[in-house]
């Protein structure tokens, strides 16, 4: 992904600048970057440890949880590394190529996220509405193939934003007022027209949401509809309970996703800093809680994690 055609544009760097106008906290500010980072690696770490190490996990829930775990761990590693560079030594600078891998890899794992998010809806309605037949519609083989419509769908989708993005001419002004080359704050450093990268980004943006938000609701709506149909409220409690997990997740995913795309798009009053702190916090917290949520609310993965921390 390193190699993009880069003979639109001149060698200079580009220049990450962090949070505009807290370089002063900046020491402050990367001890909770440093703390989420560190916690949302061990935690997902114990999670992938966990199942690996126990027969008795090697279902297809808990290798979607494998899958959000990876993802997790990924998402926070293409940006703490260099923002924490950025707070503590100053190195802002970025190549062009670097600055369009590093997109590339941010938005495909999200991507990537979000189609776990969505299987593990259907691992849910599947358990919940015909579980005589879960096993035989769920097996390890069908999720592994469906974490490769997944990824091939996530690179697909991606791969675009950057190409585009290798060919055209930028400006000598290549201040990014970013922690991160998030794809709108580099396409503002075009001097170029740019209009098909802001359509695609907006088009790609609205579809995956949509797509599959669409495909939980649907997965929520006959889920519902199922435990409707249970006369004992035990039996309703037991149910939902099972779904509680993953619809945290979701929610924690989605609800600020949406909301950072559209305050970077539409909220040019919003003050420049709360932009990027609401865009890293989305991407450090999330993975830093996913997996503490599964551990609590599912009491199999709870024990055998128990066991393991135990043991450190």
């Amino acid at each position: 992904m390193a190699a993009f055609n880069l003979t639109h544009s001149d060698p200079s760097p580009f220049i990450l600048m962090g949070i505009p106008g807290l370089e002063a906290a900046y020491v402050w500010i990367s001890i909770p970057f440093s703390v989420f980072y560190i916690v949302s690696l061990l935690v997902n770490f114990l999670v992938l440890f966990t199942v690996g190490k126990e027969q008795t996990l090697h279902k297809p829930m808990y290798l979607l949880l494998c899958m959000l775990a990876l993802t997790d761990m990924a998402t926070p590693t293409f940006v703490v590394p260099k923002a924490l560079c950025i707070f503590w030594f100053s190195l802002k600078d970025i190549t062009l190529g670097g600055c369009l891998t590093q997109m590339f890899f941010l938005h495909a794992v999200s991507l990537m996220h979000s189609a776990v998010l969505v299987t593990m809806a259907f691992d849910r309605y599947v358990a919940i509405c015909d579980p005589l037949r879960y096993s035989t519609i769920l097996t390890n083989w069908r999720i592994a193939k469906l974490a490769f419509v997944g990824l091939t769908r996530a690179v697909l989708f991606i791969l675009p934003l950057p190409l585009l993005l290798s060919r055209q001419p930028f400006c000598s002004n290549r201040f990014i007022p970013h922690t991160q080359c998030e794809h709108i704050a580099v396409v503002k450093m075009s001097c170029g027209d740019v209009s098909a990268n802001r359509t695609y980004g907006l088009v790609l943006f609205f579809i995956v949401i949509v797509l599959d938000l669409t495909l939980i609701a649907l997965s929520y709506v006959l889920i519902i509809r199922s435990v409707l149909k249970i006369s004992s409220k035990e039996a309703h409690q037991k149910t939902l309970n099972t779904c509680t997990a993953h619809v945290c997740v979701m929610l924690m995913y989605y609800t600020p996703s949406i909301f950072s795309n559209l305050i970077h798009r539409f909220g040019q009053s919003i003050a420049p800093q709360i932009q990027v702190i609401l865009a890293d916090l989305y991407l450090l917290v999330p993975p830093m809680l996913n997996p503490i949520i599964y551990g609590v609310k599912t009491k199999e993965l709870r024990d055998k994690m128990g066991k393991y921390t135990c043991r450190l």
